[in-house]
């Protein structure tokens, strides 16, 4: 979501400046990539890039096409196939083993549903959406769909449909992408012409709520900010809980413990971490959290202070279900030998990426299976009759 942030803050500056822009999007993937379907750079005629679509290997030549995209005013599919450890056309051995299609689309200033007026609108509020991209794989050169239609997470459609019977069928797609949680692609026959269509599933990004105000809470709050997940503060002492403490927070509360809860909204992609170093504050806490369904639920401090709080919460008569303690994760962070604040950091950090993204956190090299599935971008045929 931050790359997406970045983008738009972009656009508007080039616009204030006079310049055209380009939206660069990797709209599918079969082998290996370094960045998946969904990734973004914005290029400005002045040969500026906003964003990535690769490590950086792919930039150089995407640039010079954007550029030509630009100066023709017609979007373009270009493809990198990355198995050639010997393509001259990109002019570098990637090694990724994967064949990249990457949609150049021209951006119209005028056109209310241009690509970044369509991704401005599904980041003004905290939501899911999805993004729907057409583009032809059978002819490349020809004006590509482009980014056309945004749904978001109350069903409202945004942008425009050629035709309504695809737009039905199209609906239906979008509803199971919503229900999945995931992105799909979509081989459509219509009127004899075959197009494939990048149904983009985007969640919000991750809601951090950090229980205390500590210096020990700074870095933390850096590295979700590097990441792009939206933080919030929260102490009951004025004295520590201070916007000026924590710049990148994005909200910074004084609050008794059982006045947080209904100062915020609370949703599947939401953490929460206790490190007042402040006992019954953090204990209070926990107790207002195993009521809800916040899945992550970090405890700063040793493997005891936990034992101790499950025994007072017992002692209170607030016995847990398996699934209440499944998402109480203390001592929070993984295992990273970590000693200073900022390892700390890193370490608590890490695990909520990982909780939330449903992995085990192990070093990579320890997997057994591809990185990314190949059967998540399968491309599935669908006639409109």
């Amino acid at each position: 979501m931050k790359e997406i942030t970045s983008i738009i803050k972009a656009y508007d500056a080039s616009r204030e400046t006079g310049q055209k822009s380009a939206l660069v999007t990797v709209v599918h993937l079969e082998g290996s990539s370094y960045r998946r379907p969904g990734a973004r750079m914005l290029v400005t005629d002045d040969g500026q890039m906003t964003g990535a679509i690769s490590g950086g290997c792919l930039e150089g030549d995407a640039l010079r096409k954007a550029l030509l995209v630009l100066a023709q005013q017609q979007s373009r599919l270009v493809t990198y196939d990355t198995n050639d450890e010997d393509d001259a056309t990109i002019g570098v051995q990637l090694g990724c083993a994967g064949v990249i299609q990457v949609l150049m689309e021209p951006i119209l200033p005028d056109n209310p549903y241009n690509p970044i007026e369509l991704l401005r609108k599904a980041t003004n509020k905290r939501q899911e959406f999805v993004l729907v991209t057409g583009f032809s794989l059978e002819d490349k050169k020809n004006k590509q769909s482009g980014t056309f239609l945004l749904v978001e997470q109350d069903d409202k459609a945004i942008g425009e449909v050629p035709d309504a019977l695809m737009h039905a069928k199209l609906l239906e797609d979008i509803a199971t992408a919503f229900s999945l949680k995931k992105s799909q692609f979509k081989d459509q026959l219509f009127e004899d012409q075959n197009f494939t269509l990048f149904i983009e599933y985007v969640p919000p990004p991750i809601s951090l709520v950090i229980i205390g105000a500590g210096n020990d809470v700074i870095p933390v709050v850096a590295i979700a900010d590097t990441l792009g997940w939206e933080s919030t503060i929260v102490d009951g002492r004025p004295t520590h809980a201070k916007k000026e403490r924590f710049a990148s927070a994005c909200q910074v509360l004084v609050s008794k413990p059982e006045n947080v809860l209904e100062q915020m909204t609370i949703d599947e992609h939401t953490a929460f971490v206790l490190m007042t170093h402040n006992y019954n504050y953090d204990l209070d806490m926990l107790k207002a959290l195993v009521k809800t369904a916040v899945p992550y639920i970090g405890v700063l401090g040793a493997r005891k202070k936990l034992e101790r709080m499950m025994g007072d919460m017992k002692a209170a008569g607030i016995l847990m279900s398996q699934n209440q303690l499944a998402r109480i994760y203390g001592p929070v962070g993984l295992d990273l030998g970590a000693e200073t604040a900022e390892d700390i950091a890193l370490a608590i950090i890490a695990e909520i990426k990982a909780v939330m993204a449903g992995k085990n956190g192990v070093s990579l090299r320890q997997g057994q299976e591809i990185i990314h599935a190949p059967k998540d971008t399968n491309i599935t045929e669908k006639r409109i009759p």
